[in-house]
Formats: structure tokens, sequence, C-alpha cells
């Protein structure tokens, strides 16, 4: 029986728009972090002329994917390009698993709930769940949050070797978010050698004032670090009834525990100097 070709659409530059490849090329240029502040030299180096480079900028600002650095006229990535690449990231197989375990979680515990990886030095907010109530974490998806002060982020570095941890933050400033944020390299190894001995991270008041969060790491089928979730709220929340830290600290990291099972990882997360801490490598900077 005879059938009728299927027509595809080929693969080649004559469906490309070359308005939007100019636009790419553009951001690509500002993301690997080169100044287009001479605007001449810029557009040189990207291939296009200077009057198209300066309309692109235009545009790419207008639609929130570049910001101009203060006191100067270079860009950095605006927040349109993390909301996008956000996006893609809630696609991926651990949002996936988190989604219906943080949602179950915070109708348990009523309590925002959020599961985050790490970038850079970094921590980016990839699902949020949150509860019925009023007092819930105005965080987003999208958000980011620097790792060496948030809960999810000692949570995930706590999981990687010392050497991983300074590779990350060489050269970084780690600045201040609270009294109680570790500021040198050596501060932050004696918090994240805490949180590995114990399993999580108990912060109180640590990165807002009267906003507790307890964080727990996330494993992939390889024994690899690969998220964290946190659950987040008021002080008050973690108080009153006896015990009710306790049982917040046991359901924050028995849901951890499910989302890495639903991952494929079906051993207990090993202590320092094992496979996982080893094996955790460093983002790209």
């Amino acid at each position: 029986m005879l059938t009728k070709p299927v027509m595809r659409m080929q693969q080649t530059p004559t469906y490309s728009v070359p308005p939007v490849v100019r636009a790419i090329k553009v951001l690509r240029h500002i993301a690997a972090g080169r100044s287009v502040a001479n605007q001449s030299q810029a557009a040189r180096e990207i291939g296009i002329n200077r009057t198209t480079l300066l309309r692109l900028l235009h545009t790419l600002e207008a639609e929130g994917m570049i910001e101009p650095l203060q006191g100067g006229d270079d860009y950095i990535l605006g927040t349109g390009v993390i909301e996008l690449a956000a996006q893609k990231l809630s696609s991926l197989d651990v949002a996936q698993a988190a989604g219906p375990v943080l949602s179950g979680l915070a109708e348990r515990l009523g309590l925002s709930c959020h599961l985050g990886i790490l970038d850079r030095r970094e921590v980016l907010y990839v699902v949020r769940a949150t509860p019925e109530v009023h007092l819930v974490s105005n965080v987003r998806i999208g958000t980011r949050l620097p790792a060496h002060a948030s809960s999810m982020g000692r949570a995930i570095l706590a999981q990687m070797s010392r050497e991983v941890v300074d590779e990350i933050f060489a050269g970084a400033d780690l600045f201040a978010v609270t009294a109680v944020t570790p500021t040198t390299l050596g501060a932050l190894h004696a918090e994240l050698g805490k949180v590995r001995e114990s399993g999580f991270v108990d912060s109180r008041s640590s990165y807002e004032q009267g906003i507790d969060s307890i964080a727990a790491p996330v494993f992939d089928h390889s024994g690899t670090v690969i998220a964290a979730i946190n659950a987040s709220g008021p002080e008050s929340a973690f108080g009153g009834a006896r015990g009710r830290r306790t049982a917040i600290v046991m359901a924050v990291r028995e849901a951890a525990a499910l989302i890495s099972r639903r991952l494929g990882f079906v051993r207990s997360p090993p202590r320092a100097g094992t496979a996982v801490a080893a094996g955790a490598r460093a983002p790209r900077r």
C-alpha cells in the first residue's frame, strides 16, 4: 500500500528569523559577562551594526530580558530570562516529583513549602506550594536567594565536599543578610558541618526577622544532591504546642526522602566524606 510522503520542516537557515537570531546573540554576549558599554566594539564582536545593537538593547530591556547595571552603561540578564528558565526547570523530573509532595506538606503543616536548586552561588526557587491560610511566604518561582545565607542553600551545600564549596565561593563576598549569616568560608564550613551532621537546616530568623524555616536536601538516583525543600512561615507557627518544631522537622525530612525515592534514590543520605559529598559537582559560574 502506497502512502504519501510526510512533509517535514527542514532545519535550514531558510527558516531562521534574522532579528530573533541577532537578539539571541546579544543575550548570549551579555550572559557571558561581556560588555556592551562601548557599543561600536560590542556590535563588531556580536556581528551586527551599532544601530541594531542599540535598538535590541532597548527592546530587551523593555521586555525585562536585560537590566542596566547601576552607575554604568552595561547590562546584565534580567528577571524575564530567569522566569523563562524557571518555567523550563518546572518541567524537569525533580519539579514533577516534588509538586504533589510539597502541596501535601503545605496543607499538612499550614506553611509555605518550596523546592530550590543551586545555580552558581544562589538558590533558584523552582516549585512553590502554599496552604489555604493568610500567613504565607511571598517568595515566587524564579526568586533567587544567596546560597550561603538561605536554608535551602545550606542544605544543598552541606552535602558537597569542602573542596567543591571552596570552588563555588572562590573570590566571592559572603555578605551578611542578618547578624547570624556566615561571612567567611571558615564560618560557612562550620555551619555546613552542623547541617551535615543533623541532616537538616533549622533556620530561626536567620534570613528574615520573624520568619523560620526548616530545609532538607533532595538526592537523585546516583546519590548526588540536586535540590532542597523547605517549609517556612512566621516563627509563631513553629512554637506553641510542645514538639511542633520537631514535628515540622520530621515532616520536611520525610517529604525530602519521598521526593528522593521518586527520583530513584534508594539509600539513606551518606554523611561527610562518602560518595555524595565527594561526587557533588560545583555549578558553572
